[in-house]
Parts: C-alpha cells; sequence; structure tokens
C-alpha cells in the first residue's frame, strides 16, 4: 500500500477547516473541491479497491440496531468501518479528529466521537434520498464524505445530490466524486441522495456524533 506522510503533507488544505464552519453556520453544507490531500486519497482508494476485490466489504443496510436490513431497492454500496489499521486510515481520522475539536471550539456542539466507513458503490448502485440522523436522537450531528476516486469522467454519474432543508425538492448542489473533494453537512436537516453510477465509486462517509450512551450502551450501536 502506498504511504502518505503526515509530517509534510496535511490532509487538509489550510484554507479548508475555516470554510467549512463558515458554511455550516451559513447554509448547513460545505462542498470544496481539492480539499483533501491527493497522495491520501490515492493510498486510501488504493487500500478499498483492494477490498472490493478480495471480497472484504459487507453490504450495507438501511436502519441500525434491530432495524438494520439489505435493501438493495434503497440502497447498493459495500462498506468496511474505519479502523486505524492503515497508515492512510489513521492519518484521514487524525485530521476527522482535529475537524472536530474545531467545530467543538467554534460551534459549541459537544461531539463526541467520530466513526466512517469506505463505500464502495459498483456499476449501477445508488442510494435513495434520505437524511443521516432523525430529528431529537441526538447521535449523528454532521455528516462528511471524502472521496477518493481519481479522474472522475465526466459521464460516470454517481454525484451526490444535496436538497434544500426546507424544501427537499429543491436541489442546492450536485456533488462529483472526484478524488480530493470533501463535503459535510448537518445530519439531521440536509436531504441528500446518490444518483446511479456507471464506474465504480469510492469513499469514505462519517459522521461527528455526541454521546447518547446510556448504561455503557453505545448509542447508536453500530
Amino acid at each position: 500500500m502506498m504511504s502518505f506522510n503526515s509530517t509534510t503533507s496535511p490532509v487538509f488544505t489550510p484554507p479548508a477547516q475555516g470554510a467549512i464552519v463558515d458554511a455550516l453556520v451559513e447554509q448547513g453544507w460545505y462542498v470544496g473541491q481539492n480539499v483533501i490531500n491527493l497522495e491520501l486519497c490515492q493510498a486510501l482508494h488504493r487500500e478499498l479497491s483492494h477490498m472490493a476485490e478480495h471480497d472484504a466489504l459487507e453490504d450495507a443496510g438501511v436502519g441500525r440496531g434491530r432495524q438494520h436490513h439489505l435493501r438493495k431497492d434503497i440502497r447498493g454500496d459495500a462498506i468496511h468501518w474505519l479502523d486505524r489499521e492503515s497508515e492512510a486510515q489513521r492519518h484521514y481520522l487524525n485530521a476527522m479528529g482535529e475537524l472536530q475539536q474545531l467545530l467543538n471550539q467554534a460551534l459549541f456542539l459537544g461531539l463526541f466521537e467520530y466513526e466512517a466507513h469506505f463505500a464502495h458503490y459498483p456499476p449501477g448502485a445508488f442510494y435513495q434520498r434520505h437524511l443521516d440522523s432523525f430529528r431529537g436522537r441526538a447521535n449523528r450531528v454532521i455528516s462528511t464524505v471524502g472521496y477518493l476516486n481519481p479522474h472522475w469522467p465526466n459521464n460516470g454519474g454517481g454525484e451526490m445530490v444535496i436538497y434544500h432543508p426546507g424544501d427537499p425538492s429543491q436541489e442546492v448542489a450536485r456533488v462529483i466524486p472526484e478524488a480530493g473533494t470533501f463535503a459535510c453537512f448537518l445530519s439531521e436537516t440536509i436531504p441528500h441522495e446518490v444518483m446511479p453510477t456507471h464506474h465504480p465509486r469510492s469513499s469514505i462517509a462519517g459522521w461527528f456524533r455526541r454521546n447518547a450512551s446510556l448504561g455503557g450502551v453505545l448509542d447508536p450501536a453500530r
């Protein structure tokens, strides 16, 4: 696997973190191109591609805990939770930890932890419009997506469409899944979907969470 030298190459471009905070306050979502270090994207992309080629991914479902079900008519990606097992994963997760601290300092969100998984969409796969968290659940607060595919073709499909929080029929952004692009948005209020992809599509989906655990039981259960 390709390594990534964090001592000389920051994960985020220098202005990105401040721009993320400003956009979340102003509109509830952020999309930036060339935000994530491309060398790191390449290392993560190679890692995910290796997993996909060796059947090391699991089909993603909808719902959590006892409500978790496989629904290919709703989403068709396969996933692997990040667990710091590679240098590239550690660098990505460390950068998210720094972003978590910044968000807490700037916005007083009380973010407790960050969870993330690789997401591999084979040709034809999609994810219907949805919210990442329901109001009042107090678990997932801010969603993130880091894109890993280099040289995404113009006819590749697979865009993430972001909709207006007050009008779910109004499209406000369409995100091309190109390496280096980073998106984040408020989990409870921003509807979004992944359009059908025509090429294998690689990304990392993640969520900053508040601590809603009780009695030592993790909420939400992974």
